[in-house]
């Protein structure tokens, strides 16, 4: 299996796109290239590529493929970039300690203050902004077409579906499990980074 992935390149997408015109339907024409590419594989990755898509909905795939994507993008983009602006400045806030300059309040002349004390205000807001960010929680959930698990208990009654999905979400994929959805993740945890950024 982790050599369909570490193997894909721009023919596959190609295959997917050539499935996609007959599907109609993106999360489809992927299952239906890795259920293709199970049945090229051994005999015991052939066996399970009907499993492929056990019990999911297209949300289920989306919310995961998003959450993964923005937890990465967070890790190895933003929060560094974060970084580097807040000890810039804060850097330019001990550099410039010294120099005076004049503050307003109310629009009119008041009591001097120091260009470092001033970025040191940005760079403190900054880092606050920062580490809210940082401890925003990445959401998913696995539970099905209406969020109760119904297909899964169907097919597997004796399984505890909750807490095998909260077990890949969080353990496999390193994401928050969201235990109560509908269909759709609800992606509240994007506004909330949307917002904090």
């Amino acid at each position: 299996l982790n050599d369909i992935v570490e193997q894909f390149s721009v023919e596959e997408a190609k295959r997917v796109k050539t499935i996609e015109r007959t599907t109609n339907h993106d999360v489809k024409a992927v299952e239906y290239y890795l259920k293709e590419k199970c049945a090229a594989g051994p005999a015991e990755v052939a066996r399970l590529g009907e499993f492929v898509h056990f019990s999911c909905t297209s949300e289920d795939i989306n919310n995961l493929s998003y959450a993964l994507m923005l937890q990465q993008a967070r890790q190895e983009v933003m929060l560094p970039s974060m970084d580097s602006l807040i000890d810039s400045v804060a850097e330019r806030a001990d550099a410039y300690r010294d120099i005076p300059m004049l503050c307003r309040t109310h629009g009119q002349p008041a009591t001097p203050s120091t260009m470092g004390k001033e970025l040191a205000n940005f760079s403190y807001r900054m880092a606050r902004q920062r580490g809210q960010m940082a401890q925003l929680q990445v959401l998913g959930k696995m539970n099905g077409a209406v969020g109760n698990y119904a297909a899964h208990q169907v097919a597997v009654p004796a399984v505890h579906w909750p807490e095998v999905t909260r077990d890949f979400i969080v353990e496999q994929l390193g994401l928050e499990w969201n235990p109560y959805t509908t269909q759709i993740e609800p992606h509240d945890y994007i506004a909330e980074i949307c917002d904090a950024c």
